[in-house]
């Protein structure tokens, strides 16, 4: 749940009455919320940043201003209920060129950590996560060394990290690098959270890399753009090359748009604009992503990640090593694992 919407609408109060989200969408799993951090780059030209917080004028063009404080964001996800809850940090854009900023948000964000502790008011029951911040400075004595030399302080009251900052546009070399960077200093013992990522691959080498959890929008709206999420890559049942396949779209998938539809089916629904097509693609990509993140967790608890891997890549890039993005090679090289030719 995104902390930032749910309080402008429908309200936390009205969640908090409704007896949390859980019970407000009827939903007996876990849920995680975000601390509402990230509308500072998505709504930046709406917020202004001070060591108060954060206030937003609407995007509805209304007129009413949205003052979020580290305490604000906390009392909200407090009345939300969910079971995993975010500290409030400054986030900036990672391919902002502004050295000072950075350093600001970084310093900001472990004070706003411990003011977000100092107002949970419901610790038994949410874990409340820190969020690694730093940009992209991976150097000795850099950014994100410093804001995960201050959690680690700090680790008897924290339950879980986050690895924020990433998936905003900077280079695949550099992302990675910061996910190895925070993986490797952060605690074995509990939960590491990489946010807003993302496509098959990176989750599949980020997890090499040491990561756990993911979140990501890419699922669904590529869905929206007619696209379906294969081993194989990408699927545009759009287009003209799926108009008169009998095939489903995933022989190995066992979700509803597998196995009660065709590509070519699916393909006429998204010509004609009919709101199922995107439906029905919506369900097999979240299933397909809840599918490989199952096939993940299998495989590292069998002991049998690196063979994974390599199985994963060869489907992806049927011609060799040689296509598989230099990135990855090395991401992979750095935790050991060699592609095979």
């Amino acid at each position: 749940g995104n902390t930032y919407h749910l309080a402008v609408r429908p309200t936390t109060e009205l969640l908090e009455d409704a007896g949390g989200l859980h019970k407000f969408m009827n939903w007996g799993g876990n849920l995680l919320t975000d601390s509402g951090g990230f509308q500072m780059v998505s709504l930046l030209k709406l917020a202004e940043i001070t060591e108060e917080g954060v206030t937003f004028q609407s995007p509805r063009d209304d007129g009413t201003v949205c003052i979020l404080r580290p305490e604000d964001s906390i009392a909200h996800q407090n009345r939300i209920g969910s079971d995993i809850i975010m500290a409030l940090d400054d986030v900036v854009s990672s391919v902002s060129p502004d050295r000072a900023r950075f350093e600001e948000a970084t310093d900001r964000t472990v004070r706003w950590l411990d003011r977000c502790f100092s107002a949970h008011s419901r610790p038994n029951e949410q874990s409340l996560f820190a969020i690694v911040q730093g940009g992209l400075d991976c150097l000795p004595g850099g950014l994100r060394e410093a804001c995960l030399s201050a959690f680690h302080a700090r680790d008897e009251k924290i339950p879980g990290y986050a690895i924020g900052g990433l998936a905003g546009g900077e280079s695949k070399d550099a992302f990675w690098r910061v996910v190895a960077k925070c993986c490797a200093s952060l605690p074995d013992d509990k939960p590491r959270y990489l946010m807003g990522v993302g496509y098959p691959l990176d989750l599949v080498v980020c997890t090499a890399l040491g990561v756990d959890m993911y979140d990501c929008v890419y699922p669904t709206r590529t869905a929206r753009f007619g696209v379906a999420l294969l081993d194989v890559g990408a699927l545009r049942v759009k287009g003209r090359e799926c108009a008169d396949d009998a095939a489903p779209l995933d022989a190995e998938c066992a979700c509803v748009a597998c196995t009660k539809y065709t590509r070519g089916e699916i393909h006429v629904l998204l010509k004609e604009g009919a709101a199922l097509g995107i439906q029905i693609l919506t369900m097999h990509n979240v299933a397909y992503m809840m599918r490989l993140v199952k096939r993940m967790r299998e495989a590292v608890m069998e002991r049998r990640y690196v063979e994974f891997v390599r199985g994963f890549l060869e489907r992806m890039f049927p011609k060799g090593d040689k296509e598989v993005p230099i990135w990855v090679r090395e991401a992979l090289h750095s935790v050991g694992i060699e592609i095979l030719s």
